[in-house]
C-alpha cells in the first residue's frame, strides 16, 4: 500500500473524502488531531504544539512560543515520523513538498469551485453566506502564507501532485472511488526499507535540530547528522558560556536517540 498525501481547502470535503478512503483501504488518517497526538507521543511538549498548525507564526507566537525555524522543524519531524511507517494518508501540513523525493508517496490535490465551497460550509455549519466566504478566504490565505513561509512552496504548483481531483465534477463518492482505485494500482510503489529508514532518520534529525534551537545560545553554529537511526552527530562551535553537557543531555533525552557524538570547537569570544 503506497503512502498517500492529500492537499485540500475547507469546503472541498477533503477531510471527509480522506476519512472514507482511509476506512475503505484500512490505513490510518493523519489529520490535524492525529498529528498532534503523534507529536505528543514522540515527546514534543504541549507548548511546542501551540504553533503546530498551518499558519505562519505571527509576532506574539514568535516571541512567546517558538522561533520560526523551530516551528517548521517540529512539524517536519512529525510528518517524517508517520511517513516512515510506510503507509497511511497524511492530510495537509506540506506533506507533498516534504515527501517529494520519495517515489513511494502518492500526492493528491482536491479542489472545488468557490461557490460550491461556500454552499457546503453554509449547509454543514449553518452559516450565513458572507461568513462562509470570509472563512474560506482566511483559511486559503493562512494555508498559502504558511507554505510560502515554511517551504517557499506554492500550493497551486501542479508539479507537486500526481493526481488533481475536481470535487465539483466527480462528487464526493466519485472522488473516493477514484482514490481507492488508484491506491490499488500496481503502478504505485510500496515504500521500501531504504525509504522508510530515510524518513525515520529525517524525523529524528528535525527533532534534534528543534531541540538544539531551544537549548543552545547560538543554534546556527551547529550542524546535525543522523548517519543511522538512533545515532546523532553534532558538529559545531560552542560558546564558553554554554554548557556542552546541557546540550548533549537535552538531545539524549529525545525519543529514539541512542547515542550522541560531538565534535565541538570552542568559540573565541575575543580575537585581538
Amino acid at each position: 500500500m503506497s503512502l498517500i498525501t492529500i492537499t485540500t481547502g475547507i469546503g472541498c470535503e477533503g477531510h471527509l473524502i480522506a476519512q472514507r478512503v482511509a476506512d475503505e483501504i484500512k490505513v490510518e488518517l493523519y489529520d490535524d488531531e492525529r498529528l498532534q497526538k503523534e507529536a505528543l507521543a514522540s515527546g514534543l511538549s504541549k507548548k511546542d504544539l501551540k504553533s503546530l498548525d498551518e499558519k505562519a507564526p505571527g509576532l506574539l507566537s514568535r516571541l512567546l512560543d517558538l522561533k520560526p525555524q523551530t516551528y517548521q522543524e517540529l512539524m517536519e519531524a512529525v510528518v517524517y515520523e508517520v511517513a516512515g511507517r510506510g503507509e497511511g494518508i497524511i492530510l495537509g501540513h506540506g506533506a507533498p513538498f516534504l515527501l517529494r523525493d520519495f517515489g513511494c508517496a502518492f500526492h493528491i490535490s482536491i479542489h472545488a469551485s468557490l461557490s460550491s465551497r461556500i454552499t457546503h460550509l453554509m449547509e454543514s455549519m449553518n452559516l450565513e453566506r458572507r461568513t462562509a466566504e470570509k472563512m474560506i478566504q482566511k483559511s486559503d490565505s493562512d494555508r498559502t502564507g504558511f507554505m510560502k513561509f515554511a517551504f517557499n512552496m506554492d500550493l497551486n504548483d501542479p508539479s507537486l501532485y500526481d493526481l488533481t481531483i475536481n470535487r465539483d465534477k466527480l462528487g464526493l463518492e466519485g472522488a473516493v472511488e477514484l482514490i481507492i482505485a488508484t491506491s490499488r494500482s500496481e503502478a504505485l510503489n510500496v515504500c521500501g526499507i531504504d525509504s522508510i529508514d530515510a524518513m525515520k532518520r529525517l524525523s529524528l534529525l528535525k527533532n534534534v535540530e528543534a531541540e538544539i534551537r531551544k537549548t543552545a545560545m547560538r543554534p546556527r553554529d551547529f550542524n546535525v547528522e543522523v548517519p543511522e537511526l538512533g545515532i546523532v552527530i553534532i558538529i559545531g562551535m560552542i560558546n564558553a558560556l554554554e554548557s556542552r553537557d546541557r546540550l548533549v543531555d537535552a538531545v539524549k533525552a529525545l525519543p529514539g536517540v541512542k547515542e550522541v557524538k560531538t565534535d565541538f570547537v570552542p568559540e573565541k569570544l575575543h580575537d585581538f
